[in-house]
């Protein structure tokens, strides 16, 4: 099971480095490129997955902070949500606003801020 959950924890690292990669790419001229939906859909699956095999493996129960997945969650699902509206104007060519382009890379790097400074 550990070995299961720690694939997880790779995947949904790539996840997150799909989605700020491309924004830090992009800086100059700020998009939404539709991989950074794919990675946002990759972080949203793999931490539900996780979160789910948390009461499964009995080392992880112990220190699990569920309040902290919450928001990890709220925010992962507002990237996944701002990287589809912006894939869709990729998409049909139209202009993307750097605001648009910057909540998602900017909302993604919170997340892995959370993930690793919040003990």
């Amino acid at each position: 099971m550990v070995i299961l959950y720690n694939i997880l924890v790779f995947l949904h690292i790539v996840g997150a480095a799909m989605i700020v990669g491309i924004w830090i790419g992009n800086m100059k001229k700020p998009t939404v490129h539709p991989r950074q939906f794919d990675g946002a859909a990759l972080q949203v699956i793999t931490g539900v997955i996780m979160m789910g095999l948390i009461p499964a493996i009995p080392e992880f129960a112990e220190d699990a902070n569920y309040i902290k997945l919450g928001i990890k969650l709220v925010i992962a699902l507002v990237v996944l949500v701002l990287a589809f509206i912006g894939r869709r104007k990729y998409k049909a060519g139209e202009p993307i606003s750097a605001g648009l382009a910057h909540a998602v890379g900017g909302l993604a790097l919170l997340n892995v801020a959370i993930a690793t400074l919040w003990n």
